[in-house]
């Protein structure tokens, strides 16, 4: 008999019929019939009989939802973060932990986060929506003029694959590369992407420009950045999150714009995702998307074949290629 797993959302419409084919040779497949993040009421009922679950960043896999999978032996992640993920009970009970990182993920990312970067400093939502309310008469010098960006200061907070990968684009506007990572980085990736190490505060301070590419880690970057760290910042500075939501403090993100105290912010995530802190929907200096930040179809493609892969071996009792929990290899 096969193994059972439940899928929590039906990823066929975006990487192709084929991508789920391969799991299907070994196992039974079962796949939430809703277009929406599944309630942890429905996913506590589909876990009793299943070996394996496919999730996604949205879906909450706390204790109590692998604890009701009684048979469990792998939880394949569609996607990088995996903070949604009680990790701790999972690796107590045995059960692989995977995710999805890849080259072409990283490189949709960084793409994502420059793209925010350039619309919210040159306000390109607030020209379109100026045009498209009948405002525009004519060519104005002072209407909507952004910040220059060239030859300024870009701090980037997280140098893993997606970091150095805006650095490497940062280069081609003859920016000042700064960076602030708790990990060491190799100097030899330094040296290839002429960027220097500092503080957080050094890197808050000095940037006109703040990107945002580290975990989510609970005790360490939970709202890494707050009241203290955005009051360094310039009042001409910006920042830009496609990370995760809680590494800002929302409110204090929200209090910060409306007074002015930097330029302007570019969000693809949010604290308590899908919702917004108050205020936040109602400010012209802020950019606001839907966690797109790795919608290509060759990111979202990787996503789905990569998570399969893992998903496979893991059933298989497999060592999976892209295991979290690595201390389950060594047993």
């Amino acid at each position: 008999m096969k193994p059972k797993v439940f899928v929590t959302r039906d990823i066929r419409k975006i990487a192709g019929g084929e991508v789920l084919k391969s799991a299907e040779t070994v196992c039974e497949l079962e796949v939430s019939p809703h277009d929406r993040i599944i309630r942890k009421s429905e996913l506590l009922e589909k876990m009793g009989d299943k070996e394996g679950l496919l999730c996604l960043v949205g879906d909450l896999i706390d204790k109590e939802v692998i604890e009701a999978g009684k048979n469990l032996k792998i939880i394949a992640n569609y996607g990088v973060g995996f903070d949604h993920i009680d990790i701790e009970t999972a690796t107590s009970r045995g059960i692989f932990v995977t995710n999805t990182p890849s080259e072409d993920i990283g490189i949709a990312v960084a793409e994502t986060a420059w793209a925010l970067l350039l619309t919210i400093t040159q306000r390109i939502i607030e020209g379109d929506k100026y045009v498209r309310a009948g405002k525009y008469k004519g060519w104005d010098p002072a209407l909507c003029i952004g910040a220059d960006i060239t030859a300024k200061t870009l701090g980037i907070v997280g140098l893993g694959k997606i970091g150095q990968e805006v650095a490497r684009r940062g280069r081609g506007w003859d920016l000042r590369l700064l960076y602030y990572d708790a990990v060491t980085i190799d100097p030899k990736i330094e040296e290839e992407l002429g960027i220097k190490r500092v503080s957080l505060e050094t890197l808050l301070k000095e940037s006109d420009f703040v990107s945002l590419h580290c975990p989510l880690i609970p005790g360490k970057t939970y709202h890494l950045i707050g009241e203290k760290e955005l009051s360094l910042m310039k009042p001409t500075a910006y920042i830009v999150n496609t990370s995760r939501g809680p590494v800002i403090d929302e409110r204090a993100l929200v209090k910060s714009l409306q007074e002015k105290h930097i330029a302007g912010a570019a969000l693809d995530v949010f604290e308590n995702e899908p919702e917004l802190s108050e205020g936040l929907a109602d400010l012209d200096n802020v950019i606001l998307t839907p966690h797109l930040g790795s919608a290509s179809v060759r990111s979202r493609t990787a996503y789905a074949t990569l998570s399969v892969k893992n998903l496979v071996a893991g059933l298989r009792g497999e060592i999976p290629p892209n295991l979290v929990n690595t201390e389950l290899a060594k047993k």
